[in-house]
């Protein structure tokens, strides 16, 4: 059955700039396929909204998400698993910076969601694992590959082959998330905090910093300084780096303006 898109729900806050999305289906936030293809809808929403600077991914309740809808996917015919991950990895190919707030479960396609987001905050109730596994299966949407230059090959072979979960420390501490607190309600205040830092930023320099990052980390070190300093160099000539630099020599906030 197809869903309303309900299940991930879209809200608007600090005067529109910023998208919160929910994951909101179940006690545990299952994804079905079809919540795949919301997500994909609602960042193609967000993508084209320039109001929009900033997107959270949160989930209702105790959980993020446990993961995937399984007896559902068994229904979906084998060719539409040729685009498996372009869907719910929306955030990743986003120009604006997407942070997640993870409490409780964070597994399967959950995960594979959080990896694709930039600044993943969690609480320290938070687990973390692809457990694909124990269905004789692998993740499927970009979880082995970027779980695994987060934590490293090793501490991610281990985790995926063995299906084992990650405690919120041990994700704190290999780099899974950058921020871990104790509870819901300081998840939220720390969100809100990183949150507004980004508001005060230029758009245009979010976003070019998010493009040198994720395609930078894969080159040689050589091409990724080549990129930086391109980056660098058109930056250079934006209408918000002389805004920058004038709000600081007049000891003023800066107006960004995403030019």
């Amino acid at each position: 059955m197809a869903l309303t898109g309900g299940e991930i729900r879209l809200d608007r806050g600090h005067e529109g700039r910023v998208a919160y999305l929910t994951l909101d289906h179940g006690k545990y936030n299952i994804i079905t396929w079809e919540t795949r293809q919301v997500m994909a809808d609602r960042f193609a929403e967000i993508d084209a909204d320039d109001e929009i600077k900033v997107v959270v991914v949160q989930g209702a309740g105790e959980h993020f998400s446990s993961g995937g809808d399984i007896a559902g996917f068994m229904e979906v015919d084998p060719i539409d698993f040729t685009d498996l991950g372009q869907n719910v990895t929306a955030p990743a190919r986003s120009p604006k910076p997407v942070i997640t707030a993870v409490d409780g479960y964070c597994f399967g396609v959950g995960l594979e969601l959080a990896l694709s987001t930039d600044i993943r905050v969690a609480t320290k109730r938070a687990e973390f694992a692809l457990p694909e596994m124990r269905l004789g299966m692998i993740p499927g949407s970009g979880g082995t590959q970027r779980l695994a230059r987060l934590i490293g090959l090793s501490r991610a072979k281990y985790h995926v082959m063995t299906a084992s979960r990650i405690n919120a420390q041990q994700a704190g501490d290999w780099g899974l998330v950058a921020n871990v607190v104790q509870d819901r309600a300081a998840l939220d205040a720390e969100v809100e905090r990183i949150v507004g830092v980004l508001l005060g930023f230029s758009p245009l320099a979010a976003r070019t910093a998010k493009e040198v990052l994720d395609k930078g980390v894969d080159a040689p070190l050589y091409s990724g300084i080549e990129l930086e300093r391109k980056a660098y160099s058109m930056l250079r000539s934006s209408n918000d780096f002389a805004e920058g630099v004038a709000a600081f020599t007049e000891k003023r906030a800066p107006k960004f303006q995403g030019r």
